[in-house]
């Protein structure tokens, strides 16, 4: 006999969103990069005029794509950021916050052991507290699109046996 493998749960998430661009930036980092391409064509006048556009397009598309990566889930008994997770048995509280309240809570009074991931294009947030004598973080901030459904989505989780 072979042992089994553990049985990893297909429920779908309680909560799933990608912390993707807004549409209006694509445009935006394509004229970028044609002012730049064309800049470098002025500056290098032996250079054929398909290479900077050839070489910075695909660049700024992937980075585009590199930075709409981050996924945020409430999942197996998880709050999943990215690669990192956090079991919900140690979540105390989850407070949403609008945009005022995220920038007041990563200002000036922002506890230095806190666990960030917020993205500027992204207005809103999460807190959420935790309560883990062996973790010295205080809480997390998380970027999200739609905090009040997050929030309920960690809270429900989190009430589950």
């Amino acid at each position: 006999m072979t042992p089994e493998s553990p049985a990893r749960s297909t429920a779908a998430p309680a909560y799933t969103e990608r912390l993707h661009l807004t549409w209006w930036i694509w445009p935006v980092m394509l004229l970028v990069v044609a002012i730049l391409a064309v800049e470098l064509l002025l500056g290098f006048p032996g250079l054929p005029g398909w290479v900077p556009f050839a070489v910075l397009t695909p660049l700024a598309v992937a980075g585009m794509i590199w930075t709409s990566r981050i996924r945020v889930a409430v999942a197996d008994g998880e709050f999943q950021v990215d690669d990192a997770r956090l079991p919900v048995e140690f979540i105390k509280d989850v407070v949403a916050l609008d945009t005022e309240g995220k920038r007041e809570a990563l200002g000036v009074g922002a506890h230095p052991l806190a666990f960030v991931v917020q993205r500027p294009w992204v207005g809103p947030a999460v807190q959420v507290l935790l309560d883990d004598p062996a973790d010295p973080t205080p809480y997390w901030i998380v970027s999200t699109r739609r905090p009040v459904e997050l929030a309920t989505a960690l809270l429900a989780a989190r009430s589950r046996p």
